[in-house]
């Protein structure tokens, strides 16, 4: 939908309505037909008008996450568990806990007095988690959407954190580079940890030697990411690419290097994560990998369609962090 409205010069939700034909949103019709025409052009399949005649709803699945506001991850999951059941008839009941152990009790005894059809159980940054003793034995299926627990007692899916790491690393190198940079997260996530071991995975089959100073400590803040980049750039040989562990922190990268007088990607090259939307309109735009929520929401429907209770333990699923490719990256100055 980010796609189609750049291209119709209108806003997502102005989208949103129009390929979803939500009822009664007032819209003139040439807006209506730019966004159909800016679908078309970009090879989207358009969903067909739904009939007019009521139809039975569907399953009922109860979503349960820590929290919704602080980073748009879990709502991307939500609209892709929501699109992916919308044929069905699926409705999609979403609660936030904010961390209270209370209310997460009285929710998850609330959905099942409501007779669900599956529970969701969601956390914001990805991690092991104990479940609460409410979900335990519960007569329908629990699925754990970016956490998991060590029991494998649940279907769960994650991102491959240490796969795109890996990746990221490695684009810069075949690119030339061999002195690269990494401004991390907060080190005690595991998300963090995971594209640090991903880094450091690519510079070792590259045969590149592990240099620690050349990885500082961010964040996830622009001024975590400004402030980095500052010290990197202070070392007596600095780096020639950075790998900026989230978008946000390359936000400050990008201001840090441009106060430097340094331009983007010809006396550096700068690579992010999470593909949030500030990344297509950075200059110059940022290589960076997508966060896999709305592809995880998906998977969740996908797994519901084919449960069988009972297995005991279920491999833990790691999605692909893809990379996209933009105008951040070139080859080292010779």
């Amino acid at each position: 939908m980010t796609d189609v409205a750049r291209e119709a010069g209108c806003s997502q939700a102005t989208v949103s309505f129009v390929l979803n034909h939500a009822p009664g949103i007032k819209l003139a019709a040439e807006t209506r037909q730019r966004v159909f025409d800016a679908a078309r052009r970009l090879g989207y399949a358009l969903p067909a008008m739904p009939m007019a005649v009521a139809t039975p709803r569907g399953r009922r699945i109860g979503f349960i996450a820590d929290q919704l506001a602080t980073s748009p991850e879990a709502m991307v999951a939500i609209e892709g568990l929501t699109q992916a059941t919308r044929a069905s008839g699926d409705i999609v009941l979403v609660s936030q806990t904010q961390n209270d152990g209370e209310l997460e009790a009285e929710l998850i005894r609330d959905f099942a007095n409501q007779r669900m059809s599956a529970l969701v159980y969601m956390t914001i940054f990805t991690r092991e988690v104990d479940l609460p003793r409410e979900l335990m034995g519960l007569d329908m299926p629990v699925f754990l959407l970016n956490c998991y627990t060590s029991s494998q007692a649940y279907p769960a899916v994650v991102p491959s954190e240490i796969a795109g790491g890996q990746r990221s690393t490695r684009h810069l190198i075949e690119n030339g580079h061999r002195r690269i940079a990494t401004i991390t997260g907060e080190i005690w996530m595991e998300a963090a940890q995971d594209r640090l071991k991903g880094y450091r995975r690519a510079l070792a089959t590259a045969d590149i030697p592990f240099d620690p100073t050349l990885v500082v400590e961010g964040d996830w803040s622009a001024s975590a990411g400004y402030d980095a980049t500052r010290q990197l750039l202070a070392l007596p040989q600095p780096p020639t690419a950075i790998f900026c562990q989230n978008d946000r922190t390359a936000i400050g990268c990008y201001e840090a290097l441009k106060e430097a007088g340094l331009d983007i990607p010809t006396d550096m090259s700068v690579v992010g994560y999470d593909d949030e939307e500030i990344s297509r309109h950075l200059h110059p735009r940022l290589t960076t990998s997508i966060l896999p929520h709305r592809a995880m929401g998906q998977w969740i429907v996908e797994q519901l369609n084919e449960f069988v209770p009972g297995q005991g333990r279920y491999p833990l699923v790691k999605l692909e962090c893809p990379l996209v490719e933009r105008d951040s990256v070139a080859k080292p100055k010779a």
